[in-house]
C-alpha cells in the first residue's frame, strides 16, 4: 500500500478505525454473558454477594460499551465519505443488514441497558435480569448484521447487477442472511468475543489476588469466567474449522496467502513456521480430506482444477473477460436509446462475464495476490496467542475450582500478559481476514481502486491524522476509567 495514494490513505484510515473499534467489541460480547450470568447467581440463590459482582462488571461493561459505540458509528459513515463508488455499487445490498443494526439492534441494547444500569431500585430482580440479558443478546444480535454485511463482502450472494442503474440489487435477502460464511464469523466472533472477556475477568481477578483484596470475588469471578472464557476459545476452534472450509471453498487465495502456498495440490501440507510443516494437514483442514486439493498461489494465477472437477480460469483469462464485460456494458449504455437491437446483444454478452466484472480493473494478474507476509504470521499469532490464553485460564479455573489461587504470583502475572495478547489475537485474526481478501472490497466483484470516492488524498490523510488523535484519546480515557474502576474495586460501588 502507498500512503501516498488516494487507495492507500483510504485503506489505512478504515483499517485504523476498524482495528479501534475491534477493541471494544469483543470485550462488549465477552462481559455481556458473564454479567448475567453472574445476575443469574443472584437471582436464583438471592445471594447480595451475586448482585454486587455482577453490578461491578456492569460497570466495566458500560465504560467499554460507550467508546465501542463511538467508533462504530464513524466506522459506518465511512462508507459513504471514502467510499462512495462502493456503496452506491452495492448500496442496496450492504445497506439492507446495517440500517437493521441500527434500528433494531442498537435500540435493543441501548433500551434495556438502561434499565440494567438505572433500574436496580425500581424495577423486580426479575425485570432486571431480564433486562442484563437482553443487553447481552442484543450486543450478539447488532454483531450478526454488521458480520452478515462482512459476509457478503467476502463471498457475495443473493443479488443480480443492473446495467441501467449500475448498482447490484439484491434479488434474495433470505440468500443474504443465511450466507454460510456469515454463519460461521458470527459465531467465530461471539465464541471469540467469549474467550477475551473470559481471559479480561480472570485477569482482574487475579490482579485482587496479587493485591490480596477481595479474595472471594476475585476466587467466584475466576470460576465463571474462565469458564466462559474456555467454553469460548473451544467454541473459536470449532468454528474456526468451518471457516476453513469457506475460505478455502470461496477465497481460496487467501488460504493459500495464509500458508504461503506457491504451489498446491493434494494432500497439502500445513506450515506451522517457515520450514515445519506437517504433510497432508491443510488438505484435511480445508476439504475434510487428505486427497483434498488445495491450490497454491501460482495454480491460482494459472488456473486449475478444482475438487468437483470444475475448471477454474487463469487470472489473466478472468481479467479479459473483465475488460469484455466492462466493454459491453459500456456499449449497452451507449445504445440502449439508439440501438435496442445492439443494446440487447451487448448486454446478453455482459451478462455472459458479468461474474469477472471486477477484475476488468485489475491492471496485472500479480495485483491479485495479496500481502503474504502479513497474513501469514497474522494467522500464527492469531492462533499462538489465543493457545496461550487458554491454557492460562485452564490453570485458573482448576486453581479456583480446588480454591488453591493463594500465592500463585506466576499464575497472576501470567493472567496480565494474557490480556495484550487475547487483544493482538483478535486484531490478527481481523487482518488475516479483511488483507487477506485484497485488492477486493468485495471478493471478485470489486477492487478497492474502483471502490473509493472522488476526494482528494491529502483530505483522506488529514482526517486519518485526526482519527488516529481522537481514538487514541478515546483509549487512553477508557483505560483510566477503568483501572479507577478496578482500583476502587467491588466493595466500592
Amino acid at each position: 500500500m502507498i500512503l501516498s495514494s488516494l487507495v492507500g490513505w483510504s485503506r489505512a484510515q478504515f483499517a485504523l478505525t476498524a482495528a479501534y473499534h475491534w477493541l471494544f467489541v469483543p470485550l462488549t460480547l465477552g462481559l455481556g454473558i458473564i454479567m448475567a450470568i453472574m445476575e443469574t447467581i443472584y437471582v436464583r440463590k438471592g445471594d447480595e454477594f451475586w448482585k454486587n459482582t455482577a453490578r461491578f462488571w456492569e460497570k466495566i461493561f458500560g465504560i467499554n460499551f460507550a467508546v465501542g459505540v463511538a467508533t462504530g458509528i464513524i466506522l459506518e459513515f465511512q462508507f459513504g465519505t471514502n467510499w462512495s463508488n462502493y456503496s452506491w455499487f452495492v448500496g442496496d445490498i450492504f445497506g439492507a443488514p446495517l440500517a437493521i443494526e441500527g434500528i433494531f439492534a442498537f435500540f435493543m441494547e441501548s433500551t434495556f441497558m438502561a434499565v440494567m444500569y438505572f433500574g436496580w431500585q425500581k424495577v423486580g430482580p426479575k425485570f432486571h435480569l431480564l433486562s442484563t440479558w437482553l443487553t447481552a443478546i442484543g450486543a450478539a444480535v447488532s454483531a450478526i448484521w454488521i458480520l452478515i454485511a462482512n459476509a457478503w463482502m467476502q463471498h457475495p450472494v443473493g443479488m443480480e447487477f443492473n446495467p441501467d442503474t449500475v448498482r447490484n440489487e439484491m434479488v434474495d435477502f433470505l440468500a443474504v442472511v443465511t450466507n454460510p460464511v456469515a454463519i460461521s464469523k458470527f459465531f467465530h466472533a461471539v465464541f471469540s468475543g467469549w474467550e477475551l472477556g473470559g481471559v479480561v475477568v480472570t485477569a482482574i481477578s487475579c490482579f485482587y489476588l496479587f493485591k490480596g483484596r477481595s479474595l472471594e470475588f476475585a476466587r467466584k469471578s475466576i470460576l465463571v469466567g474462565a469458564l466462559v472464557g474456555v467454553i469460548g476459545t473451544f467454541g473459536v476452534m470449532l468454528t474456526g474449522d468451518s471457516s476453513a472450509i469457506h475460505v478455502a471453498k470461496y477465497q481460496p487465495m487467501k488460504l493459500a496467502a495464509c500458508e504461503g502456498l506457491e504451489d498446491g495440490g493434494a494432500r497439502a501440507p500445513f506450515s506451522i513456521v517457515p520450514g515445519i510443516e506437517i504433510p497432508g494437514m491443510l488438505s484435511i483442514l480445508a476439504t475434510h480430506d487428505l486427497d483434498g486439493i488445495v491450490p497454491g498461489i501460482n495454480d491460482i494465477l494459472e488456473g486449475y482444477t478444482d475438487n468437483e472437477g470444475n475448471v477454474v480460469p487463469s487470472v489473466e483469462e478472468k481479467m479479459t473477460r473483465g475488460k469484455a464485460a466492462l466493454e459491453d456494458f459500456r456499449i449497452y449504455r451507449e445504445l440502449k436509446d439508439s440501438d435496442p437491437e445492439a443494446a440487447a446483444a451487448a448486454k446478453a454478452a455482459l451478462e455472459e462475464n458479468v461474474e469477472y466484472f471486477g477484475y476488468g480493473y485489475i491492471e496485472k494478474p500479480e495485483d491479485v495476490v495479496p500481502p503474504v507476509g502479513i497474513v501469514y504470521w497474522t494467522f500464527r499469532l492469531m492462533i499462538g496467542f489465543g493457545c496461550l490464553c487458554l491454557l492460562m485460564m485452564l490453570l485458573a479455573l482448576f486453581f479456583a475450582w480446588k480454591d488453591k489461587l493463594a500465592g500463585k504470583k506466576w499464575l497472576y502475572l501470567f493472567s496480565m500478559v494474557c490480556v495484550p495478547l487475547i487483544f493482538i489475537a483478535g486484531e490478527c485474526g481481523w487482518i488475516t481476514a479483511e488483507v487477506g481478501r485484497q485488492p477486493w472490497t468485495i471478493e471478485g466483484l470489486l477492487p478497492v481502486n474502483a471502490a473509493v470516492s472522488g476526494v482528494s488524498a491529502s483530505s483522506v490523510m488529514t482526517t486519518f491524522i485526526i482519527f488516529a488523535v481522537v481514538f487514541t484519546l478515546f483509549l487512553a480515557i477508557e483505560l483510566r476509567i477503568m483501572y479507577k474502576t478496578i482500583s476502587k474495586g467491588p466493595d466500592k460501588l
